[in-house]
């Protein structure tokens, strides 16, 4: 058995307001490991204590100066730390210190963490689309849209915030199994490089489960219900097929 090393345990007398103490916990420490070796490489959340994919969650690394920064592509250096895509969840990890717990240091939590990892998984969900545009994976208007579904190519749709119900029940007739995307009209225009975008879609495979992973990640920490967004979990697995 790998033993751990002690728990530091830091005077925070002269710590920031926002910085966390040090609290021993070792269920905590055990959680924070990269791999969690009894659940084959799937990651535990330090605040549900449950057990998932790692593209599906939210890592984080502390910096060398003790600042707690989200690393959403799981690539930076460093002991990584998982929560579950949710908001509830990443504040309760916030006002309960249990970045610190994990970290087994005092860390600080930036006041604007929530507003950077949503914009950095809005920004993931843009280049998702995009990297499929490139590749001749994707493309939108309704017409076209509509083509594809029909042919049987499509892994999920995309549609814009406000997108009217019926009109989108009529591009999936015959398709109603395929996971809709929702997202705000910028963002579905921003990513097919036009002014304005209604609908899109991209084909089945890799990259459509991987938008799926990003905007369910993305709706985990948006700021109140997305209107028009259901529940695609089971949608992920068949878009890559």
């Amino acid at each position: 058995m790998r033993l751990l090393p002690p728990t530091r345990r830091c005077d925070t007398s002269d710590t920031p307001d926002n910085a966390e103490s040090v609290v021993t916990d070792s269920a905590l420490d055990q959680d924070a490991v990269e791999v969690d070796r009894g659940h084959g490489g799937l990651r535990r959340c330090i605040v549900t204590r449950s057990h998932a994919a790692p593209e599906t969650m939210l890592r984080f690394v502390v910096s060398p100066d003790g600042i707690v920064t989200p690393d959403l592509s799981a690539r930076l250096p460093g002991r990584g730390i998982w929560l579950s895509a949710r908001r509830d969840v990443l504040e309760t990890a916030r006002t309960r210190h249990m970045f610190s717990k994990a970290a087994r240091q005092a860390v600080q939590v930036p006041d604007d963490l929530d507003a950077v990892i949503r914009a950095g998984l809005e920004q993931r969900v843009i280049e998702s689309v995009t990297l499929a545009r490139r590749a001749g994976q994707a493309l939108c208007g309704f017409t076209k849209c509509r083509e594809w579904i029909v042919a049987r190519k499509v892994g999920a749709v995309i549609q814009s915030f406000g997108a009217s119900p019926d009109e989108l029940a009529r591009l999936l007739s015959g398709a109603r199994e395929l996971p809709v995307a929702t997202i705000p009209a910028g963002m579905l225009a921003k990513a097919f490089g036009r002014e304005h975008a209604v609908y899109g879609v991209v084909a089945r495979g890799a990259l459509a489960r991987r938008l799926l992973i990003e905007h369910e990640r993305f709706l985990g920490l948006a700021e109140g219900p997305v209107p028009g967004a259901p529940d695609m979990r089971a949608g992920v697995e068949q878009a890559g097929k």
